[in-house]
């Protein structure tokens, strides 16, 4: 008894020692030595660029960052590597935080892991190793956001202890983004049934192909409770199941998908179904009257569908709704049930994108239930409601975020807004509001963090020492007007990150406390205003993201940038001079939108500038010299480059055309020289090339026609070329503009240019000359109508053919009348000779002609009356005879110096009669052969008995009206009442159409 008595002490002792080692600092438990090696192993393949695992030394493993042991074992159990710094979400890249590099199999020695995470990482796009699957104790795995690629490994299904499985938006682009995303990829989901301890599984953004069997396999998971399957390109689902079996479901994501069936039945047998997502896909049906039944809802998003019909009344039977998103749908117009505010616990309502097309007070049924209690999101954006806003609104005191922008609301802002004192976000943007806001509106609004008013007519009335009651995080009022003083109570706003007030009227200089104080902003655009003074340097502007200074008076140098994530730096129509920074581009790296242009900007182009890699380059309209640089091998995804209207000189660099993504290329004026380099034929991507205004020589090499197929404006005009136009630019299947004016052009015009194929058609309004979306708005000066016009929104309806001002010769090619979309042709200034086709009608889309200046003979085709659009014309200086024909448009031009220099040719609005003519005018024919003449004679003869007799019909019907009137004074009065009140209602009807047309064109 005394020995185990004493065994006991001892074992006592043992653990009050052991004890005594964890109080001491002894790390209890001690790493196992194997699995140390095991760790350290996985991390020599590892990239650590910040040194984030560099506690990863010494013996004891169980003490290093990321890792756990058991308390009893020893043994590791956890690995968690999640990236802790979060991923910035406009970085195209992940953050220097990343570990990447490869998973090592040494990992394996971890026999006991129950829980990994490397999410939030950047492993390059490779692929989930298939060791993965032989932790059959883990319980828990994240990849998420681990920048991975590939087929996900069937071994992954032998993790029968899973519960927790996250491999959700692994998307890779190559660092040039020179190849598709790779995404993950599941060629047969059987594989998840296995895991059948699973309780959460996102898959979002993992990419199913065709018969995946996902459904399949979800319902054969049991304990199942999560399922996030967003943006997996779903495009089917079953519509019933033989028997559900995953009825612990709760979650349910399967939102942007191509699913274009109705809603699956099978759905309703799901009884604990509280959230499910099916936004973004193609529902094209009526909502299912089942759906209501499922009692358990509380989150329901069907938004953005083909969902058409009514919203069902029945819908008031989703008792334990807290969230409805019925947003972009084709629901019947006005059809929004009264018994949606019979959800009592409703707390977020999406109606936007729906075409209600009523006034907001038709709504007061809808919202006069008990919904008013429980509201606390109204998105009803876009949803073409007009009238007032109404008084109800300011019911819904637990209302937190209201947006009603994009709308047709007109009036005033009602006080009655102001009781919603718990808003957060307060929209009324893209509105017809009108009328003074005062500080005492915004009195209660004090946790209001975002603000919007822009795009209406409202004054801004607020004193320079108001004292804001809010600390608003964003504010736009665009476009409503301020007084001329930069707004001092801004400087109260200390947790402004997003500030919008371009165009509000603002016409003095920005004072100092606002750089100071606002180093923080994010967005801020002052575009379109008076500002005067400069700009100082904003090293300190970390945060930037937009910068829109455009259309001021700023001036002097350019500002200083240090912001990793900017995105847009917009100066253009300012005042600024100086030469642009040697290292402008220094922490541009994901810049998107740079211009420059319409400034007084000299000296070089800096060749830090070669090192942008994304998006639009626009330093036109500046006093720019130099060459420019040769650097451009060093940039990936520049889509424009603009530098014209500058001074720059020599010849175009080869490494331009190194630029793979390249779409627009504007050198035009400016002192280029040399002939055009073949190594622009590897610009193949090219839309657009404007070299118009320099000094090039040479010919038109025939490599245009062969290698830049997708041009659709080629602006060579104003050079020095020489020799015959390629006939092989007819292969440009997308051009719509040419314009080779003012050469030394010679030779003949092709007749294969009668091929063009776009300008065989009609522009389109909602096309595009670019094809990757950039800020940039493409823009071209065209010769129309005899002046320079400069478009950009309308370029795509521009269908141009100008070679004026060279010397050409020969006949004009009848082939190109096949061109029937044309709008503007222009061959004046050459030697072109011969009669002008009578096919000349078949220009029906011309607006503009112009063949003056050359040796044209014969006489002007009547088939030119049908020339219905047309509004310039000019035939001047040619050898043109006979009668000018007159009839449709062409009546409408009565300027003689259309047809000066021509003097054979007469007739209106010439002052030249032709031959035995005795009127010029209401004549449509051409010659002046006796027959005609005398038929004219007979003609005008009838016409005088004719005149004559409609004067005496005149006077007798004016005198058998009106005699009585004269006579009769009852008669008289009656007979201007009468004729008042047809005046009043026809200036009525007229205004009122006219009050719905002006609306409709201003909504759409």
């Amino acid at each position: 008894m005394d020995l185990k008595r004493t065994q006991l002490l001892l074992l006592f002792f043992a653990f009050l020692c052991a004890g005594g080692r964890k109080l001491n600092g002894d790390s209890i438990p001690r790493c196992i030595p194997i699995e140390r090696n095991a760790l350290l192993g996985f991390k020599e393949g590892l990239k650590d660029p910040s040194n984030r695992l560099s506690s990863w030394v010494g013996d004891d493993c169980c003490t290093w960052e990321g890792v756990a042991c058991d308390n009893h074992t020893s043994h590791v159990v956890k690995l968690d590597l999640r990236n802790p710094h979060q991923l910035s979400y406009f970085d195209y890249l992940p953050n220097k935080w990343c570990l990447g590099g490869e998973l090592r199999p040494s990992l394996l020695g971890l026999k006991h892991l129950n829980y990994l995470d490397l999410s939030m990482n950047d492993f390059g796009g490779i692929s989930i190793p298939e060791f993965m699957g032989s932790f059959r104790q883990l319980k828990y795995l994240n990849l998420s956001w681990a920048y991975m690629s590939g087929l996900i490994p069937h071994q992954l299904g032998n993790l029968s202890s899973l519960q927790y499985l996250d491999l959700s938006y692994n998307y890779y682009y190559d660092d040039n983004f020179e190849v598709p995303p790779g995404f993950l990829i599941i060629d047969n989901a059987i594989w998840i049934s296995r895991l059948s301890s699973l309780r959460y599984l996102n898959m979002s953004y993992v990419k199913f192909r065709e018969g995946a069997h996902w459904l399949q396999a979800l319902n054969m998971l049991p304990s199942v409770v999560e399922v996030h399957l967003r943006h997996c390109g779903i495009n089917t689902t079953s519509l019933s199941l033989p028997h559900v079996n995953f009825t612990s479901l709760s979650v349910l994501d399967i939102s942007r998908n191509s699913i274009n069936s109705t809603i699956p039945g099978w759905l309703f047998n799901i009884s604990s179904l509280e959230y499910l997502d099916l936004r973004g896909n193609f529902i094209n049906s009526t909502i299912p009257g089942w759906l209501f039944n499922i009692s358990s809802l509380e989150y329901l998003d069907l938004s953005y569908n083909f969902f058409r019909g009514i919203i069902p009344p029945a819908i008031k039977n989703l008792a334990s709704l807290k969230s409805l998103d019925l947003s972009g749908n084709q629901f019947l117009e006005g059809k929004i049930p009264v018994e949606l505010g019979e959800l009592c616990k409703l707390q977020y309502l999406g109606l936007s994108d729906i075409n209600i097309s009523k006034s907001l007070h038709e709504l007061d049924k809808v919202f006069t239930g008990c919904i008013k209690n429980s509201l606390e999101t109204l998105y009803m954006w876009n949803t073409q409601l007009d009238g007032y806003l109404p008084d109800w609104l300011g019911d819904f005191r637990k209302l937190k975020y209201l947006d009603l922008s994009g709308n047709s609301i007109s009036g005033l802002v009602l006080a009655s807004l102001g009781r919603l004192a718990e808003l957060v976000v307060l929209s009324l943007g893209q509105n017809f509001l009108e009328g003074v806001m005062s500080e005492e509106q915004f009195a209660n609004f004090t946790k209001l963090k975002y603000l919007d008013l822009s795009q209406n007519q409202l004054i801004l009335n607020l004193t320079s020492d108001w004292i804001p009651p809010f600390q608003l995080q964003m504010l736009d009022i665009g476009s409503c007007k301020l007084e001329p003083r930069f707004p001092a109570w801004l400087r109260m706003l200390k947790n402004i990150t997003y500030l919008d007030m371009s165009s509000t009227g603002i016409s003095n200089a920005i004072p100092d406390w606002f750089w100071r104080s606002f180093s923080q902003i994010f967005w801020l655009d002052i575009f379109s205003n008076g500002i005067t003074g400069s700009v100082p340097d904003l090293t300190d502007f970390i945060h930037l993201y937009y910068f829109n200074l455009s259309s001021n008076h700023f001036e002097g140098p350019l500002p200083n940038f240090n912001s990793s994530i900017l995105w847009v730096v917009d100066l253009s129509n300012n005042s600024f001079s100086g030469a642009i920074h040697l290292d402008i581009s220094k922490s541009m790296s994901n810049l998107e939108y740079l211009s420059l242009s319409t400034n007084n900007l000299s000296g070089e182009i800096p060749l830090s500038l070669c090192h942008l890699r994304y998006g639009a380059l626009d330093l036109s309209k500046n006093l720019l010299s130099g060459e420019l640089p040769d650097c451009w091998n060093h940039s990936s995804f520049i889509i424009v480059m603009d530098f014209s209207s500058n001074s720059l000189s020599e010849s175009i660099p080869p490494s331009i055309c190194s630029l793979p993504f390249l779409e627009s290329l504007h050198l035009s004026n400016n002192n280029l020289s040399g002939e055009l380099p073949s190594s622009l034929k590897s610009c193949a991507r090219l839309n657009t090339l404007d070299l118009g205004q320099n000094g090039f020589t040479g010919k038109i090499p025939t490599w245009i026609g062969e290698s830049l197929l997708s041009l659709k404006i080629l602006r060579l005009r104003s050079n020095k070329l020489v020799g015959n136009i390629p006939p092989n630019l007819s292969r440009l299947g997308a051009l719509q503009i040419l314009d080779l004016a003012s050469n030394n052009l010679s030779g003949t015009i092709p007749s294969s240019f009668g091929n063009f194929t776009a300008m065989k058609v009609s522009g389109e309004m909602n096309g595009t000359i670019l094809k990757n979306y950039t800020r940039y708005n493409e823009k071209m000066q065209v010769t129309i109508k005899g002046i320079y016009i400069e478009y950009a929104i309308l370029l795509p309806l521009v269908i141009v053919m100008d070679l004026s001002n060279n010397n050409l010769s020969g006949m004009i090619p009848e082939e190109l009348t096949n061109l029937f979309g044309l709008v503007s042709l222009n061959l004046s200034g050459n030697h072109l000779t011969g009669e002008i086709t009578e096919k000349i009608g078949a220009f029906q889309q011309l607006e503009s002609l112009d063949l003056s200046r050359n040796n044209l003979f014969g006489g002007i085709p009547s088939s030119m009356i049908g020339l219905t659009f047309l509004s310039y014309l000019n035939l001047s200086y040619n050898h043109l005879s006979g009668r000018v024909p007159i009839g449709n448009q062409l009546q409408t031009f009565i300027d003689p110096s259309i047809y000066v220099g021509n003097p054979d040719l007469c007739g209106f609005p010439l002052s030249q009669k032709c031959k035995d003519d005795k009127t010029n005018q209401g004549l449509n024919a051409v010659g002046g052969d006796e027959q005609n003449d005398n038929t004219m004679d007979e003609e005008g003869s009838e016409m005088k008995w004719l005149y004559m007799s409609m004067e005496l019909g005149f006077v007798v019907g004016f005198w058998i009206v009106f005699g009585p009137l004269l006579f009769n004074r009852k008669w008289r009065e009656a007979y201007f009442q009468h004729i008042d009140q047809v005046f009043n209602v026809v200036y009525m009807a007229l205004a009122t159409i006219f009050t719905k047309f002006k609306v409709h064109n201003i909504t759409t």
